[in-house]
């Protein structure tokens, strides 16, 4: 049987459609618009680093250019449009979606409850009835509101006291929802009174839950291997996957494709059987910077099949060792990464200071491509949170 073929150009563009990065990021960031372009990702990553703006703030800005930070604090923490759990890590997600999330909350209970027992969190099941009262009591708090002189064990930032662990498990498993940060500290309120009565009744089954986690992340995806598909909002397993992906061959909603890698060679996958009928848009010419754990780079190896982008995050490379820098942003251009580049942003300077770019194998930096860097330097300081833009003498690593 001869298979439909997407050479690598159309396969990339097929992706970065579907990553909402074949658009020029115009139009308004606030409100529905913000809430529709979250719905079309499936979810945001929430990362604490801070070196430019935070992940999740630079994964929208570089979707929306009038995104700022109170736009997506506004949406969050102020209405009903979002909720924050789990998929890879922590992450915003549309509140219509909760319901998928039963099947997760239900299997985090029992691992979890396992799993932080053996990290030497004992105790820390006796806090939850005392956690409930509180908040029940006393509205949102945080875990620098509660455990007061409990002791920490010796594991690092990860080894919480036993009432920070109470928090944690009891929003993982459902009790609980987050309803904000402070300084990025969660606050944890009851469920009960911030998640819709009509949401938290509904609850799938695990075969419909299979389901909907399958199509939406084809949708999400383009094409993908049943692994790809499992590990997408990462709630089911890569078996379960495949269970689903046999059915829908069968039904005819699914088809295998030939996907071109950026070396030549083509890998098998799977597809929407409209795929062959869609002609998707060409990425505009316009250079933006991602976040590391852009959705479109979160896969590595799916990066570098399609993109020849070969990307580690050295934060925890010991400084002598790094090859890059310690927190290294992908350079996008079109449907190319062009360059990574170690830039940060100095606000008590009021700057944003390049340190080093370098061109991706095969790629050369013209003058019209340093133009079109510098003019995204320019553009980045609106996120950052700073003015002026300096370089450093020897930033082109040519």
């Amino acid at each position: 049987m001869t298979l439909f073929r997407l050479d690598n150009t159309a396969a990339r563009h097929v992706f970065l459609d579907r990553h909402q990065l074949s658009e020029a990021p115009q139009g308004s960031s606030e409100g529905a618009e913000l809430l529709a372009l979250i719905h079309k990702l499936g979810f945001v990553q929430i990362d604490s680093i801070n070196t430019v703006a935070r992940a999740h703030d630079l994964i929208l800005f570089s979707r929306k250019r009038r995104y700022r930070q109170k736009h997506l604090t506004r949406l969050y923490e102020t209405g009903e449009a979002l909720f924050e759990h789990w998929t890879h890590d922590a992450a915003v997600i549309p509140m219509a979606f909760y319901p998928w999330w039963h099947m997760r909350r239900t299997r985090d209970a029992a691992k979890l409850r396992k799993q932080w027992k053996n990290w030497r969190r004992d105790g820390f099941e006796a806090k939850f009835d005392a956690v409930l009262e509180r908040i029940g009591a006393e509205g949102p708090l945080s875990s620098a509101d509660v455990g007061a002189g409990e002791k920490r064990g010796s594991g690092g930032w990860w080894d919480w006291h036993p009432s920070k662990t109470a928090l944690e498990y009891l929003w993982r498993s459902g009790a609980l929802s987050v309803v904000g940060r402070d300084a990025f500290r969660k606050r944890y309120d009851l469920a009960e009174r911030v998640i819709d009565e009509s949401l938290r009744a509904h609850q799938p089954d695990e075969a419909e839950t299979v389901d909907w986690c399958c199509r939406e992340a084809m949708t999400r995806l383009g094409f993908a291997t049943h692994g790809e598909l499992a590990a997408f909002w990462a709630h089911i397993t890569p078996a379960e996957a495949k269970v689903w992906c046999d059915a829908a061959l069968a039904r005819g909603d699914i088809i295998w494709v030939e996907i071109e890698g950026c070396d030549g060679t083509y890998r098998k996958a799977l597809a929407p059987a409209d795929l062959p009928d869609i002609s998707p848009p060409k990425p505009p010419g316009i250079m933006r910077m991602l976040s590391p754990f852009d959705p479109a780079l979160r896969d590595r190896k799916r990066a570098e099949r399609l993109f020849g982008f070969d990307y580690r995050i050295e934060i925890f490379v010991p400084e002598a060792k790094r090859k890059y820098g310690y927190y290294v942003f992908p350079v996008m251009q079109g449907d190319r990464i062009v360059a990574r580049v170690d830039v940060k942003a100095h606000r008590d300077k009021d700057l944003l200071h390049v340190r080093a770019l370098w061109p991706e194998p095969g790629v050369r930096w013209s003058k019209s491509r340093a133009r079109a860097f510098e003019a995204e330097a320019a553009r980045l300081t609106r996120i950052a949170g700073v003015t002026n833009v300096t370089w450093a003498a020897d930033w082109l690593k040519q």
